[in-house]
């Protein structure tokens, strides 16, 4: 089973006000396919009858063909095979082993881009002396958290640094968000720790080498993290890490460390 991301404990621990799990019931908040599907499937045990039902209406506007393929996934969780077992869907035939290059992106996909307000209005084709970091700070809480999994690269580049840990969960869950604007995240040095945690616990980036440097090189990276990153390290960034003063100075000892072993097997 894969780990919960942040963005889904946030529905779990029951920390999500009513009209942000309702426009997730309706799939107009729209992440990557494996937490869009658990977080309907949450939703049909919502105390809100409304969110219940709503939720229940966009589960059953899923086609069943793209549930099973979806079923076949080697990343879905039991426990969710087992739930749409008892509704009669079972994993497709396509190979486990296998994955579609657009595996990330949700079952039930926002209408239109110009449905979404907050991105399409933040092209400059209005106002053009409000900058978007002043439209942003202008958005209430619904609207940077759809901005922040459906809207454009340069919202989900301001969004990431948001003080509320949910929005900043929610751009990491975009499903549009891509490696290079990862590697990007992993390099700002005034994003929240969680984000930076969360980047490393996603094994699909961490097979990203410039993702992996960026985070070891991080100053606010937790310690715990980047003493992980260091094995993985290339001889020539481990040696600048060494003498890296902006790192923590236990992750500078590691590195140093692991420099003059290196030297010494030589």
């Amino acid at each position: 089973m894969t780990t919960p991301t942040p963005f889904l404990e946030f529905f779990k621990r029951g920390e999500v006000e009513r009209d942000v799990r309702l426009m997730a019931a309706t799939g107009a908040l729209a992440p990557r396919a494996q937490e869009q599907v658990s977080l309907l499937v949450l939703l049909l045990d919502d105390p809100d009858p409304e969110i219940r039902s709503t939720a229940e209406a966009t589960l059953s506007r899923i086609p069943t063909e793209a549930l099973a393929a979806f079923l076949a996934r080697p990343d879905v969780p039991t426990a969710l095979r087992e739930f749409f077992a008892r509704r009669g869907i079972v994993p497709g035939e396509a190979s486990r082993a296998s994955a579609s290059e657009d595996e990330d992106a949700p079952l039930v996909p926002v209408a239109s881009e110009s449905a979404t307000p907050e991105a399409s209005t933040l092209e400059g084709t209005g106002d053009r002396e409000q900058t978007i970091v002043q439209r942003v700070a202008s958005m209430s809480f619904t609207e940077r958290l759809k901005a922040a999994v459906n809207g454009t690269r340069e919202l989900r580049a301001i969004l990431i640094r948001d003080t509320n840990k949910m929005i900043s969960s929610a751009v990491l869950s975009s499903p549009k968000v891509t490696e290079p604007e990862v590697e990007s995240f992993a390099k700002m040095a005034n994003v929240s720790e969680d984000v930076l945690r969360t980047i490393a616990h996603r094994r699909a980036w961490m097979k990203n080498y410039g993702i992996v440097v960026a985070l070891a090189k991080n100053s606010k990276t937790p310690v715990a993290v980047s003493m992980n990153l260091i094995p993985r390290l290339n001889s020539r960034d481990l040696q600048m890490l060494s003498i890296d003063r902006n790192v923590p100075e236990a992750t500078r000892v590691a590195a140093r460390k692991r420099v003059v072993e290196s030297a010494g097997r030589k």
